[in-house]
C-alpha cells in the first residue's frame, strides 16, 4: 500500500502560499485526537493560520502538524493528525485544496513534542462530549473566512 498524498500536498500547498506572500490557512476536523485550544471550535471545525509568522517551530510531517502559537495572548501547542485536515488555502485569494477527512480506526499516541497546552489536561479530557457528533461526510468543500 503507498502512503497518502495529503501530506505532500499539503506541504505544497503550504509552500505556495509562502512563496506567494499569501497566508496559509487550514481548516481541521477536531476530535479526541486533535490538539487545539478548544474555545476557538465551532461545529467540530477550527480553521488555523499556518504561517510562519503566526507558528513557532512549524512541523508538516507524513503524520503530523504541530507548531507552537498564541491565540488569545496564550502560547499552546497545537498537534493535528494529516488525517484531519480537512483543507488548506491562501487567505488573501482562496485558492487551495480541500481533503477528505481520513479517521484512524484506532487512536495514535500524540508524539512527544505536542504536549497538552494546559498543565494536568490531555487531549482526549478536552473533548466535551464532541464525539457525539456527527463526523464528516460526502465531499469536502472550502468557504471563505474573513
Amino acid at each position: 500500500m503507498s502512503t497518502s498524498t495529503k501530506p505532500y500536498l499539503v506541504r505544497a500547498l503550504h509552500e505556495w502560499c509562502t512563496d506567494n506572500g499569501h497566508t496559509p490557512y487550514a481548516v481541521v476536523w477536531v476530535n479526541e485526537r486533535t490538539n487545539v485550544p478548544r474555545e476557538y471550535v465551532q461545529n467540530n471545525e477550527i480553521v488555523l493560520n499556518i504561517g510562519y509568522g503566526a507558528t513557532r517551530d512549524l512541523k508538516i510531517d507524513n503524520d503530523w502538524l504541530m507548531f507552537s502559537a498564541r491565540f488569545g495572548g496564550v502560547a499552546q501547542e497545537v498537534s493535528v493528525p494529516m488525517g484531519n485536515i480537512m483543507s488548506i488555502f491562501a487567505r488573501e485569494t482562496g485558492e487551495g485544496m480541500g481533503f477528505e477527512v481520513e479517521l484512524a480506526s484506532s487512536p495514535t499516541a500524540v508524539p512527544d513534542s505536542a504536549a497538552p497546552a494546559v498543565a494536568g489536561e490531555t487531549p482526549a479530557a478536552a473533548t466535551d462530549g464532541d464525539d457525539d457528533r456527527p463526523r464528516p461526510s460526502g465531499r469536502p468543500s472550502l468557504r471563505i473566512v474573513k
